[in-house]
């Protein structure tokens, strides 16, 4: 499998209707690592790593997100997989957001 490493960051009604938690389930089911935040502008980041189709995979689920959200654009970076992650982290205030 290939594995890459992708950077998002998601806008629209994004913060505030659970995304992070329900990418972070998402994630996690796919096997995929990494992590995602609320930035201070409204949108949310996140970082994917894992094997290319699950990767892709939590990328088209960010297009729609969980149900309360709206979604109005996604910003996909492509970046050298680094493997640094052992799982898949909803970052908070308390632990780095």
């Amino acid at each position: 499998m290939n594995k890459v490493r992708a950077r998002l960051i998601i806008e629209g009604m994004v913060q505030g209707v659970f995304f992070r938690a329900t990418m972070e389930e998402t994630a996690r089911r796919q096997g995929v690592r990494g992590w995602a935040r609320n930035n201070p502008d409204g949108t949310v980041e996140a970082v994917l790593e894992g094997d290319d189709d699950r990767v892709k995979k939590v990328i088209e689920w960010s297009y729609s997100g969980p149900p309360r959200a709206r979604v109005d654009r996604v910003d996909i970076s492509w970046e050298d997989f680094k493997d640094e992650f052992d799982g898949f982290t909803a970052l908070t205030r308390r632990n780095g957001c």
